[in-house]
């Protein structure tokens, strides 16, 4: 007999299992990223579309929370859903296969060049308060928050190489790579929408229109501007103190949150010979159509880092 009830993903901060008690609702939209990959963007984005206003009612952490984060009582989450009146719009790391694909619900995933989700991942580092997390979590705090980090390009190397469980370490390229795959797999199902961060870079406008297709959404023609405007990467770093997702305090600095928000960050990084280790690696662990929507050559333009 065939086990299909949802994997399990746990670290020390998220617990997928909290989904199992989750009730959906119609219209519920999910937003399954990987850390780093336009998660807030994204939430944004679906915040905006819902309701057709560049103001939202409360800030967007409390709009939109990230249901599996331990630092938050799993309780005072489901709450908070629960009086919710609106179309909900939902946070989570975990990959497709970790959820329970509740068909009255859209999932929404971001993929976003591994590479550059790395660097983001790897700034972002710098600016938790790492004590504050196990605080937040109940776990002991290891003292590891107060060992210097290695350099970006030494660390980014390490991170290529780094052999580990997707379902222990998903921040880890094995587990960048089958979160990503997992929802390739899917993405013909009416009720999961796939988005390529560099498409929201290089045309916001027509992929929150498209967004808006696909979730049932019409917005009046000359609300459009406003909305575009308020996703846009200047608009959401300038909103900093209200739109990053620091649940609990965590971070040092809101505003170093959007960093940079462009593609290509990582490739700046490595050597020749590094990044065709790079590709030879992640070939090796995807389907080639996969790989080549994934690395597309990234545009110029700007958009939030997670």
């Amino acid at each position: 007999m065939v086990d299909d009830s949802p994997v399990r993903y746990q670290s020390d901060e998220e617990d997928s299992g909290r989904w199992s008690a989750f009730p959906f609702r119609a219209g519920d939209i999910v937003i399954s990223t990987r850390s780093k990959s336009g998660t807030t963007w994204m939430q944004m984005i679906c915040a905006l579309l819902v309701f057709r206003s560049p103001e939202l009612p409360v800030p967007l952490i409390e709009l939109s929370p990230w249901l599996d984060w331990l630092g938050a009582p799993q309780d005072e989450v489901f709450a908070r859903l629960a009086a919710q009146q609106h179309r909900r719009v939902i946070k989570t790391h975990t990959p497709l296969d970790g959820l329970p694909l509740d068909p009255r619900a859209t999932f929404i995933l971001v993929g976003r060049h591994p590479l550059d989700m790395a660097v983001s991942l790897y700034h972002q580092g710098n600016n938790l308060d790492r004590a504050r997390i196990s605080q937040l979590t109940g776990r002991p705090s290891s003292g590891d928050h107060a060992t210097p980090r290695p350099p970006l390009h030494e660390w980014l190397v390490g991170w290529i190489d780094h052999d580990a469980s997707p379902r222990e370490e998903m921040d880890s390229l094995p587990g960048v790579l089958w979160h990503l795959s997992d929802a390739w797999s899917r993405r013909l199902e009416p009720n999961i929408v796939l988005v390529h961060y560099d498409d929201l870079c290089a045309d916001l406008d027509g992929s929150m229109r498209n967004i808006a297709t696909r979730l049932g959404i019409i917005v009046p023609d000359e609300a459009w501007p406003e909305l575009v405007d308020a996703a846009s990467f200047e608009q959401m770093r300038a909103r900093a103190e209200a739109l990053a997702p620091d649940a609990g305090h965590v971070m040092k600095d809101r505003t170093r949150f959007f960093r940079r928000g462009s593609s290509g960050a990582g490739r700046e990084v490595l050597s020749a010979a590094e990044l065709a280790h790079y590709e030879a690696r992640t070939k090796a662990m995807v389907p080639d159509d996969l790989w080549t929507w994934l690395h597309r050559a990234p545009p110029w333009s700007a958009g939030p880092d997670e």
